[in-house]
């Protein structure tokens, strides 16, 4: 299954700083290795920094970099009001927003926060609703909307994002019905594992695996007909490190993960070997896949520089 000739990009997903100093310093240094967008991802348990006020920040610090929530949990703000703050941001920064949402998935956050946990359709009706009322803020006319879940009456969201139609919309999916609505919405489609426990676990992993990666990108295929060959495709390397001795590496974290280490290898969470086999990994699966747009984190960007500096834009 041929990929597009699609350009790399590269992404930073971090939400760890522990003054304004040190996140500008951050931001800074992610742009100037080459990394196209800083993303913060949206949790409460254990996330330092709240994401629309840490990439507003981050944005002010830098002239290039583009940033984003990976991805924004539909659940934890009402999707006008989400509307607008990045309209908002995408004014402020002169057009550098990625609008990255999903439906929500992590447990305890929800728990925390005393939120009802609702099963996965009634979360995914929730945010297709929200999908629609989104797009009808950043048009930035007056728009009404009647669903289940959100009522809009006459609305017209203000200010008007710089880049049109609107900002680049990410969503992040796993499951095959988000991933079709991906499909016929976004412009970026991040290929997740599916997270419907709410929990990262060996589900999660397994879901992960090449084959089922595969079996992902042609349900986009399917679901996007014609427009398919407009979407990026993006996946987040949760395991990223530059070695030596790939197999020993992958071994342990298979171990860990209850899978084999050559499974390990090849899935899409992971990114290891010396840096000309981390190349080859990430030209192979843009070759075999379309996957062009590759996002790690904070404790990986730096020893992956050297890759995105060959690699980005190409």
């Amino acid at each position: 299954m041929p990929g597009s000739a699609r350009p790399f990009r590269f992404g930073v997903q971090t939400s760890k700083g522990g003054s304004a100093h040190e996140w500008r310093e951050l931001a800074r240094k992610v742009e100037a290795l080459g990394y196209s967008t800083l993303y913060s991802p949206d949790h409460f348990v254990a996330q330092p920094l709240a994401p629309v006020v840490a990439l507003t920040f981050a944005a002010e610090a830098t002239s290039t970099l583009r940033v984003g929530g990976l991805v924004f949990d539909n659940d934890y703000r009402h999707p006008a009001i989400l509307a607008k703050d990045m309209a908002t941001l995408d004014l402020l920064s002169e057009g550098r927003v990625e609008m990255g949402i999903g439906a929500g998935w992590r447990r305890d956050d929800y728990a925390a926060l005393g939120l009802p946990y609702d099963a996965p359709a009634v979360r995914v009706d929730r945010f297709e609703e929200a999908l629609a009322v989104i797009e009808g803020c950043f048009r930035g006319e007056p728009f009404s909307f009647t669903g289940k879940h959100y009522t809009i009456t006459d609305y017209t969201s203000i200010p008007k994002p710089v880049q049109q139609p609107h900002p680049p919309l990410l969503i992040g999916a796993g499951g095959k019905r988000m991933l079709s609505i991906a499909a016929r919405h976004a412009d970026i489609v991040g290929v997740n594992p599916n997270l419907r426990s709410g929990v990262v676990g060996p589900d999660a992993v397994r879901d992960s695996l090449a084959a089922q990666t595969i079996k992902k990108i042609e349900w986009i295929r399917e679901a996007a007909g014609d427009r398919f060959a407009s979407i990026e495709l993006q996946y987040r390397a949760f395991v990223c490190a530059i070695t030596d001795d790939a197999e020993g590496f992958a071994a342990n974290i298979g171990a860990a993960m209850g899978i084999e280490a050559a499974d390990a290898l090849e899935s899409a969470l992971m990114l290891a070997g010396t840096e000309a086999q981390v190349e080859e990994t990430i030209l192979r699966r843009r070759e075999e896949l379309g996957l062009s747009y590759v996002v790690v984190g904070e404790d990986s960007f730096e020893a992956l520089a050297p890759v995105v500096a060959r690699l980005a834009g190409i």
